[in-house]
């Protein structure tokens, strides 16, 4: 089933399950108000929206039209959101380019960062940052929301914890995280609020596709209206979300609507940097990788990051060409 969470003027929205076509919802007050609600409750829950979803797509009276602008965050706010790093490729040109090389210990234990959670942004929200000279850039990626996970849970009892999927564009502020990283203690003012798909949906909503903890698809990503990204989920990916998930559980418990990222979706080619769309690669998910290939293959990187006024679209079609999660569409906005 799909779901998402509509704005209504409070803080955390209200839930509605929407058809597999995105074109319709229908509002649960007589089941549950908010999306963490029904986390928190999910056994029970879980059934009584799925009697939601099937009866959607049986009568197509049923319902209100889905309107994606309005949507949330699908969790406008959550206890936690946690981001790893699961295509080493990303971390591979990040170093080639300053000619350091990635430790071994990186390929049998992810990066995993703690990101900001108490501000989501629904999907058509802009980015609105100060100044360009951050350094915006979109981080294309797929994220899983989980209920409750015991710690030291074991990779395969942790993909059991999986209950929705959504798409990510996990923002940054490339210009200030060297600062904020040489300080030695993490990110913070280099990640403003990240945006997530219209919908997060079930793992089954993905049919065939939902592979071993991953996505058998493509990662669609155009820039300013011309495709950007095309990069495979399954592929290059070093950490499938299971593992990101028992990896974020080793020490501490997590709790329901818990959120965990895959890290920017990263294909090589060939075995090396991978390509342009119009050059026959798959492109990128960030600008800051076609950046590192710029200047690994070039000696300096030449495509500047977003401006104002750039656009941003991130979304994933299923094998017959239909849209999964909904699409997220931003523009960057200079920020009042």
């Amino acid at each position: 089933m799909k779901l998402a969470t509509l704005k209504d003027g409070s803080r955390d929205g209200r839930l509605v399950v929407v058809s597999r076509d995105l074109a319709r919802c229908q509002a649960v007050p007589n089941i549950v108000a908010t999306l963490q609600a029904a986390l928190d409750d999910w056994a029970r829950c879980a059934p009584q929206l799925a009697i939601v979803a099937a009866a959607l797509e049986a009568d197509v009276s049923l319902g209100q039209p889905f309107d994606q602008a309005q949507a949330h965050a699908p969790l406008p706010r959550a206890y936690q959101w946690a981001d790893g790093s699961a295509y080493l490729n990303h971390v591979e040109l990040v170093r080639q380019a300053r000619g350091a090389k990635v430790p071994e210990t990186f390929y049998s234990d992810p990066l995993m960062y703690q990101g900001g959670s108490d501000v989501m942004i629904g999907a058509r929200d802009p980015i609105r940052v100060d100044d360009e000279a951050y350094g915006i850039d979109m981080e294309g990626e797929i994220a899983v929301i989980v209920d409750d996970v015991p710690m030291g849970v074991s990779v395969a009892e942790a993909g059991q914890h999986i209950k929705l999927v959504m798409l990510v564009n996990d923002v940054s502020l490339r210009n200030l995280i060297a600062p904020e990283l040489a300080k030695g203690f993490g990110f913070f003012q280099s990640k403003p609020p990240t945006a997530f798909s219209p919908t997060a949906i079930t793992p089954d909503e993905l049919g065939a596709a939902w592979q071993g903890g991953s996505i058998a698809l493509p990662l669609r990503v155009d820039y300013n209206g011309q495709p950007f990204g095309r990069a495979l989920v399954n592929v290059d990916m070093t950490f499938t979300l299971p593992e990101l998930v028992a990896h974020a559980a080793k020490t501490r418990p997590l709790s329901a609507g818990s959120i965990i990222g895959s890290g920017t979706v990263s294909n090589k080619l060939d075995g090396g940097p991978g390509k342009l769309i119009a050059e026959g690669g798959v492109g990128y998910s960030c600008l800051a990788e076609l950046r590192m290939v710029e200047t690994i293959q070039q000696g300096a990187a030449k495509t500047p990051f977003m401006r104002f006024g750039d656009r941003v679209r991130i979304d994933m079609l299923d094998a017959d060409g239909q849209d999964l999660f909904g699409a997220i569409d931003q523009c960057v906005e200079q920020a009042l």
